[in-house]
């Protein structure tokens, strides 16, 4: 997420070495290719529907209108919801507006942090269904989760124990057109975190 910088080695993203950029360079490539979906939503409750959306955007010079319009119709949220404020939604409805919220500089990245994690299963199922259709629309997704069943979604799972990566295998029914996340090809990677001791 460029959020820390490597303690050693080079990092690139998408053919740019963000290890040698300073903060102002990081925070132009998180605002422009990495979208961010937090666990906790991370959303302003006293703010509308449409003004959380667009809060990204006071980062950069595009238009704003047709921008948000087109990251809350992605995530399917009724319109008649846009002018609620976040207070008046439900988990799912919120974590829907994080994931337009994400969405809305259109990068080509997604991280998403437990995005199920606060919801129930149906509107956790909910949830996935919308990072499927973006994935579909050629976003990368990357989520992080301890539940396994979100995990068996992804195309890639990758296993880390005790801060190490333990197994980094793409799922079995996978089609061979999508193992390429690490091609720059859009797909759904999932990282587990396991207690130490667990099975994968």
């Amino acid at each position: 997420g460029c959020l820390d910088k490597p303690t050693a080695g080079d990092y690139f993203l998408q053919g740019l070495n963000v290890a040698e950029l300073d903060d102002d360079e990081l925070t132009e490539v998180r605002a422009l290719s990495i979208g961010f979906v937090f666990q906790s939503f991370n959303l302003l409750p006293r703010l509308t529907v449409i003004e959380n959306v667009m809060l990204p955007l006071s980062y950069t010079n595009v238009p704003r209108s047709q921008r948000v319009m087109r990251a809350l119709q992605a995530v399917t949220l009724p319109v008649d919801h846009w002018d609620h404020r976040i207070s008046e939604l439900s988990g799912g409805q919120m974590q829907r507006v994080a994931i337009a919220r994400a969405l809305v500089n259109d990068p080509p990245i997604i991280l998403a942090d437990e995005p199920t994690g606060n919801l129930d299963s149906t509107t956790g199922a909910l949830v996935m269904e919308t990072f499927h259709k973006l994935q579909k629309r050629g976003k990368t997704i990357v989520l992080i989760t301890h539940d396994p069943g979100i995990a068996a979604e992804a195309d890639r799972a990758v296993t880390i124990r005790d801060g190490r990566i333990h197994d980094g295998a793409y799922v079995a029914h996978t089609p061979n057109t999508l193992r390429g996340a690490v091609k720059n090809l859009p797909a759904i990677s999932a990282t587990t975190n396991q207690p130490k001791g667990a099975k994968a």
